[in-house]
């Protein structure tokens, strides 16, 4: 439960209970800390005290609402972050993410973050789960693949949602910026897709090589100007495309926070004509921003040199449920271990200290998934 910035703490609070007749109530059985949980946690948004953390969860259905028809009591499942309903006129065209009908006045649910409706996160030993039928993926029961379906709830298809929105095909070259846990499932998800070549940009040893080994090639920008140093690898072109996988906290190598240093370096490394997809987090209020304009979610975006070159650009949150039943399927069919990037396993009670060094990014803190059960 987050308590102000920097501290959370784990308290006894009510177990949920069905609201509605298409809840389900879904005993925890991971839950994991993701870097946007960070924002909230360093006080960088409107976040007040009493969110309970946690919206990249799975485990099994402990009871079900009157009007639940295919989840059943027992079920192993995987929560999408994004909480919808279903059958808006946005989730009718895929895009959950940004369903009308969760979070009245705004486009969008999640469960335990800030303006995302009234949601408890899943770092919990319970949580309900509004339209149980949509929301709900099935996986197979027992306990194989779990921090591999750990991975479905978000971070997983984010990084494939990364891919999408910068149209990555096979055979082309992608900048990937950040190799954190979505930097580095972005990395996948575009060597999934048949990219020939994938530069993960980042200054964290341990995370260059978690991108080494899973085929990308390490660009460590504390070295060097990233931008040119991908440009010497492509013979001065740039790539077919790019993503940010970094967001509004970016900084460069001086410790500098520069909110749209992600955005101008991807316009520069990336070849005329080619694409991104950005699924770093953005905010339209920065209490923490390092200037005036930054604080209203305003950037210094090279605006003139992205339309010169003719560049696309996709934005925003993954649409969760457009993805995880095909990666999940990935997964079962061992195409896909995206549990490569858990560093901790931890007990739900050890959450306030994980918090505290994954936030000082210590080695070994990358991607902590939570056990609520003993």
């Amino acid at each position: 439960m987050y308590q102000e910035p920097h501290r959370v703490t784990v308290e006894q609070v009510d177990d949920p209970t069905i609201e509605a007749p298409t809840d389900a109530v879904v005993e925890v059985t991971s839950t994991c800390i993701c870097g946007s949980d960070l924002h909230m946690y360093e006080g960088r948004t409107a976040a007040e005290a009493g969110i309970v953390f946690g919206h990249e969860n799975m485990g099994i259905v402990a009871e079900v609402g009157a009007g639940v028809v295919s989840v059943r009591v027992g079920d192993r499942v995987s929560m999408p972050f994004n909480v919808a309903c279903g059958f808006c006129v946005n989730c009718l065209a895929g895009k959950t993410g940004f369903c009308l009908t969760v979070n009245p006045g705004f486009a969008g649910g999640a469960y335990g973050y800030v303006s995302m409706g009234p949601y408890r996160g899943g770092q919990a030993e319970y949580l309900r789960v509004p339209f149980a039928d949509f929301n709900c993926l099935q996986l197979p029961p027992g306990t194989a693949h779990e921090n591999d379906f750990a991975m479905l709830a978000d971070i997983f298809p984010t990084g494939y949602h990364a891919a999408v929105l910068a149209d990555v095909r096979p055979g082309e070259t992608v900048t990937v910026m950040g190799a954190g846990p979505v930097g580095l499932m972005a990395a996948y998800s575009c060597l999934l897709r048949g990219a020939s070549a994938v530069y993960s940009v980042d200054r964290v040893p341990s995370r260059l090589r978690l991108a080494e080994r899973i085929g990308a090639v390490p660009v460590d920008f504390g070295a060097g100007d990233p931008v040119a140093q991908i440009k010497d690898r492509t013979g001065g072109v740039g790539t077919d495309k790019g993503i940010d996988a970094v967001g509004y906290q970016a900084t460069v190598d001086s410790g500098e926070e520069q909110p749209a240093v992600v955005l101008n370096n991807l316009v520069e490394a990336v070849r005329p004509t080619g694409a991104l997809g950005v699924v770093g987090l953005y905010v339209p209020s920065d209490p923490g921003a390092p200037n005036e304009h930054a604080a209203k979610g305003e950037l210094l975006f090279r605006m003139g040199r992205f339309f010169e070159k003719g560049l696309r650009m996709g934005t925003g949150q993954a649409n969760v449920k457009a993805y995880n039943r095909q990666l999940r399927d990935l997964v079962v069919a061992g195409r896909a271990t995206p549990g490569f990037v858990v560093s901790q396993e931890l007990p739900l009670a050890d959450a306030p200290d994980a918090y505290a060094r994954f936030d000082r990014r210590e080695d070994g803190y990358s991607k902590i998934v939570l056990k609520p059960r003993p």
